[in-house]
């Protein structure tokens, strides 16, 4: 099906010298060290390693910008995570969530999406007050504490129709929360919710993100990002969730 709608497909390595740039948290990564004692990890993430090939190392002797892979990550200690995942450069949040609830339609998926944007923690944390590790973990608790009369209308977010009256939130909020809205009507997909207080993992996530669940098992997550200078979009399908998912209900 990718292969269809003009992805071409990558492998990359499976030691990599750039995988901690992509982690806030480096504890999932499986290190060693390289003859001249230079750290190496395990493939613990495809996305940041994908942009880096096509951009610096194919460069101009290719004009796709779309690719896709199929290969397994491995975090520590011993999980090996197989994903099947693509990458568009200068790609868009709804091709990359239209492209994945296609492919997970095609198993009979129909998952909840939730819908994420990953400048308000950072507004939050660096305007606000709140502290970053405090979103990450998502006590709430501690959240409602700040000293901010519209926290408690924030944390309450959920459904889509949450945003139609956004004005009790400040401008730079106002903006962010305006774009979640946008990418929901543009996603035309019936089963959302939103969670505009999640923090992605992935430190090269920078606004919009989504994930896809069905009862507690994530399918898919993606979102739009930078890395070193390029944008792109893309997302990864759980490939083994997906496999269970789907015997589930045969």
């Amino acid at each position: 099906m990718l292969d269809n709608l003009g992805f071409e497909e990558i492998v990359t390595p499976l030691f990599s010298y750039h995988q901690h740039e992509a982690f806030a948290d480096r504890k999932p990564l499986v290190r060693l060290n390289d003859a001249e004692n230079h750290e190496v990890t395990l493939r613990a993430d495809s996305t940041a390693d994908v942009v880096r090939i096509v951009t610096k190392r194919l460069g101009r002797s290719t004009e796709s910008k779309k690719w896709f892979y199929n290969q397994p990550t491995v975090t520590f200690p011993t999980t090996e995570q197989y994903q099947i995942g693509a990458e568009i450069i200068d790609g868009t949040f709804e091709d990359v969530v239209r492209t994945s609830t296609l492919l997970l339609s095609e198993i009979g998926a129909e998952p909840v999406m939730q819908i994420s944007n990953i400048c308000i923690p950072h507004l939050l944390n660096e305007k606000y007050g709140v502290s970053l590790e405090v979103l990450k973990s998502m006590h709430v608790e501690q959240i409602l504490s700040a000293d901010l009369d519209w926290i408690d209308a924030l944390v309450r977010v959920n459904k889509v129709e949450d945003l139609n009256d956004i004005s009790m939130f400040p401008s730079d909020i106002q903006e962010e929360l305006a774009k979640i809205k946008e990418a929901t009507e543009k996603a035309e997909y019936a089963n959302m919710v939103i969670s505009p207080l999640f923090y992605a993992k992935m430190r090269y996530y920078d606004s919009l993100t989504f994930r896809m669940f069905e009862g507690n098992a994530l399918l898919a997550m993606g979102g739009i990002y930078t890395i070193d200078g390029v944008e792109a979009a893309g997302f990864a399908l759980y490939t083994d969730e997906c496999i269970t998912n789907k015997m589930s209900r045969e």
